[in-house]
Formats: C-alpha cells, structure tokens, sequence
C-alpha cells in the first residue's frame, strides 16, 4: 500500500493518502511529479480557471512582545530603551481609511504578546474600528489570544466571545510555524504549544468563526514534522470544517537568531503541491508571493495554489527580515492574466467581491 507507485495512483484517485504515504510521496517524487498531482487536485476542487485574491491590510498594532521567537526580526522586547510602539486611534484610523479608498474589504489586525495591553485595550480597540468603519475585522493568532486569556483569567472560549462581541469576524492563522512541539521549543518556546495553538482555532470554529492556517518551514524542522503539521490541522478540519485556506511560508532567515541556509523556490514549490494534495478537505491553498516574489508566486498557481492571497497594502514582519517584495492590485491581476487565469477579488470568506 504504501509503495510510491500505488501512492500516486491513490492521489490520481483523489484518494485520501496517510501521513506516511505522504512522506514517501514527499521524499520520492520530483518536483514535476508533485506539481502535476497538485495541479490535478486543485482543478478537481476548482474546475474554473480563477485565481482569487483579497485587497487588505495587515496592521501591526504594536510590536512589542514577550515571546522572543528566534525567527521573528520584528518584534522588540519591553523596556525603557525599546523603540516599541502601539498605534494611537488616529493612526489606526489613517491606516485604515487609506485601505478602505484603495478599495480594501478587510484588515489584519495583529501585534505581539504585549506585558501591559488588558483586554480592555483589545475591545476598545475592536469597538472603535467596528463603530466607525464597515470593514471586516481579521485579527489576532491563537498565540496572542492564549497569551490574553491567561493574563485575563479567562478561558480561551471566554476571551474569544468577548472579541467577538466586540467586533472579531475571523482569526488569521499565524503563530502555528511548525505544530510539532519539538520544533516550537527550540524557535518559540515562550509561544503556546502545538495543542494550545489549535485549542483555539477549535474554539474559535465552535463559535461560529471561521479561520485560515498557515505553515512556516524552512528553519529547524525535519521533513516528517512538515507532514505532522499538515495532519493536525487536516485532523481539526475533519472536525470542524472552520478552516477557509492553508497558507505555507518559507522561514526568512535575515535579521533573525536562526543561521541556516534558505529554502529554494523549488523546495518551496514542493511543499506548497504536497499540502494541496495531502489537505483535502481544505478548500483554498494560497502562494506566498511576499515571500517568493511575483514569478514563484506566478508558477505556485500551477503546482496546486488558487489563490494569491492579498495585495498586502502593508506588511512588516517579514520585511524586517529582509525581504521586501510589494504588489499592487494591478500587477496582482496581471500576473493572474498572464498565467492563464482569471482574476477574482474575493472577500475573507472567500465569496466574490
């Protein structure tokens, strides 16, 4: 069962294949191979030729926190001399009615583990968006919401409703890395835990939000954990159903305390085409152009991706790593064109807009 001949021909089958298989399949076959597997799945999902994208924002709303991860260039630790910084209401307001006149139908909205903000901070600030802009609020990763909760004495499903109520619509997918606790302690071990990170999106998907989950490879992890982070959140999928998309990113190693040699466009491609072809039950898989550029990002569309994700009117964190690759809407639609597809602004929920 698990030889690598009769692994393709279950994926040819649209077949569900284990974890195992998928590391065989991983391992043995040649980019093309793959590519031509996730190609197949996604037109099988996706039988239109469409490729959607959202217009948004991602709007760091500090970037002082405790966590320390060693792959984050971004964050600054508390402190008197730390050039640490929360965004007053009128910046929050610039930033946002500049993405609402470029024609932007949601927001990002996170930070970091921050010492002093309590959730009075994160519900006023909720509030204040919701009662002064239609927008769809996306924001705040299970890590930053465990963080709260614990420091409210609240539980997670506590914490999540009071956001909620407040204006949360949906929770972006960050903080997961790598789900395998083995690699977490040794790039984020002051972050919650593989259990922990997706505790929450199951809270989360029971009360009726909705959630994308992504991956960041490409640091210390082993090519069996990739296939583990990809089981666990296909498992959680198999009971919730609350995931809209599956978002994989190369780790970029500029600026950061992790030394190791960065991941090719084809290791990457690779990984994207196994993910399209191992989640089944995952609907949408997105390219990473902010980490590959335009022309991997252009290629991913045909190793399994259809979707490119959002013109990102700003971005950050993966920026203080070095690496600082901008699209505007235009150039986000041609390069969709030019591939063969057509073009389709989308909302969080992936409904057309």
């Amino acid at each position: 069962m698990n030889s690598f001949h009769t692994i393709v021909t279950s994926v040819q089958e649209n077949k569900r294949i284990s974890p195992d298989q998928a590391l065989i399949l991983f391992k043995e076959a040649d980019l093309l191979t793959l590519g031509s597997l996730a190609n197949q799945r996604r037109f099988d999902l996706h039988p239109e030729k469409r490729v959607t994208y959202v217009v948004d924002r991602n709007i760091n709303y500090t970037n002082i926190c405790m966590s320390g991860c060693r792959f984050c260039a971004f964050y600054e630790t508390p402190g008197l001399q730390s050039p640490g910084y929360v965004l007053s209401r009128q910046e929050l307001a610039d930033k946002i009615q500049e993405t609402l006149d470029l024609g932007g139908t949601q927001i990002l909205l996170q930070g970091g583990m921050h010492p002093d903000l309590e959730l009075d901070f994160y519900v006023d600030m909720l509030e204040f968006i919701r009662d002064n802009f239609d927008i769809h609020i996306h924001g705040f990763s299970p890590p930053e919401i465990d963080f709260l909760a614990g420091k409210s004495n609240l539980s997670v499903t506590e914490t999540l409703q009071t956001l909620q109520k407040a204006g949360l619509a949906s929770i972006p997918g960050g903080g997961a890395e790598i789900l395998c606790d083995e690699v977490r302690k040794k790039v984020s071990p002051n972050k919650c835990m593989s259990d922990a990170w997706l505790d929450v999106m199951r809270r989360a998907h029971n009360l009726g939000m909705r959630s994308s989950a992504t991956m960041m490879f490409g640091h210390l992890e082993k090519d069996r954990h990739i296939v583990e982070h990809m089981d666990r959140i296909r498992n959680l999928q198999d009971e919730t159903g609350g995931f809209t998309a599956f978002i994989p990113w190369t780790f970029q190693p500029g600026n950061t305390k992790i030394t190791v040699k960065k991941k090719t466009s084809a290791e990457y491609l690779k990984v994207l085409a196994l993910a399209r072809i191992f989640l089944d039950n995952i609907d949408n898989v997105q390219a990473s152009w902010v980490t590959q550029g335009d022309k991997i990002a252009q290629t991913a569309l045909f190793f399994g991706a259809n979707d490119m994700g959002s013109t990102m009117i700003e971005e950050n964190v993966v920026a203080s790593a070095g690496v600082d690759f901008m699209l505007p809407e235009s150039e986000l639609k041609r390069l969709i064109s030019t591939a063969g597809f057509e073009p389709r602004q989308r909302d969080c929920y992936y409904n057309r807009v």
